[in-house]
């Protein structure tokens, strides 16, 4: 039997999807901060495919290949750019294999480039459409269900992705990352997304760059409109009305990010109040990026109602030393416990 695809999924219900490969290796000591190409993939692809697996157990419905700046700009940096098809094409049957061992859909990946500049749009347009369509025709070829072009915080960087995308007559899902209150070519962020539609995207939205608090207002302006289905996939940190983005977190007056951006990182418990209170402002697909880790992934799937192959190692703090019962816990530790509380 076929399995159903990303607009057959979206028809019925929530599609619940995890990003956040490039921060959670990087923690595993398999990618270098900085630079953050994928080396994993080729390096240590049985670490790549463990995290897969683990978003899988979780609840994710979508095995988005790792290809996050597995593109000829970044592998330029750390001079492996003669690996960038075998990088790209290991990183796509890598997903696909995990995929295959759950009811899971393949995404390619697209992202943004460092290489647009809406000042020199000729130029640099031409640059980073051959990149595009280079990491497209591979995944297409491997045999994506659909794809994704997150990140991108120019609005006509994004055209340009979806444009080689739509080529291919398979679903897009195109997020945009707000770090500014416009983006870097001086659009509003809803009318970008606005565009994007007119132009065949079939998901718009949001992803990276945003914790839940200073997202959510974005996507109650974007679901009221635009008519397609809408994506939202915010960083786990506690960013704030002042300070919107992750990248300008502030401790001890110097920013956090990245390095110690841990210490704002969001509870399992608030990101799953995220995932019910996007599902209830009408978002279609629900996701996590940067700073993601399994936990936060499962919490989300509960909170939509899902029971998924990690629950049954979901918490019960009745069995636990401390917290449990008095069945389990003897009346001396319990006595203790109140103490300190």
């Amino acid at each position: 039997m076929r399995k159903r695809g990303i607009l057959q999924r979206l028809q019925t219900g929530t599609v619940l999807g995890a990003e956040g490969y490039l921060f959670e290796l990087e923690r595993r000591g398999y990618i270098k901060a900085g630079a953050y190409v994928p080396e994993v993939v080729l390096d240590h692809p049985d670490a790549l495919r463990q995290l897969h697996r683990e978003f899988l157990r979780a609840g994710s419905e979508v095995m988005e290949a790792f290809t996050y700046y597995a593109h000829r700009s970044k592998l330029r940096v750390i001079g492996r750019e003669d690996e960038l098809e075998s990088m790209n094409r290991q990183a796509l049957r890598i997903a696909k294999e995990v995929a295959k061992e759950g009811d899971a859909l393949v995404a390619g990946n697209i992202c943004n480039t460092w290489e647009y500049d809406h000042k020199d749009k000729k130029r640099t347009a031409q640059i980073v459409r051959e990149m595009y369509e280079e990491q497209v025709q591979w995944a297409v070829e491997e045999g994506v269900d659909f794809f994704i072009a997150e990140t991108i915080e120019y609005v006509e960087e994004a055209l340009i992705a979806l444009e080689v995308i739509k080529k291919y007559k398979l679903p897009a899902m195109v997020t945009l990352g707000a770090t500014y209150e416009r983006s870097k070519d001086d659009y509003d962020w809803i009318e970008g997304c606005k565009m994007l539609e007119a132009n065949g995207a079939d998901i718009v939205g949001f992803n990276c760059i945003r914790g839940p608090k200073t997202m959510l207002p974005l996507l109650k302006k974007l679901r009221k409109n635009v008519n397609c289905y809408i994506a939202a996939q915010p960083v786990p940190y506690h960013t704030t009305s002042a300070l919107p983005a992750f990248q300008f977190l502030k401790y001890k007056k110097k920013n956090a990010y990245p390095i110690e951006i841990d210490r704002f990182l969001c509870t399992r418990s608030e990101m799953a109040t995220f995932a019910k209170q996007a599902k209830d402002l009408g978002v279609n697909y629900i996701g996590i990026c940067c700073g993601a880790a399994p936990h936060h992934v499962r919490a989300m799937a509960e909170a939509l109602d899902r029971d998924v192959p990690a629950s049954r190692y979901s918490p019960d703090m009745s069995q636990h030393g401390l917290l449990g019962s008095d069945k389990v816990v003897g009346k001396h530790e319990k006595k203790h416990l109140r103490k300190w509380k």
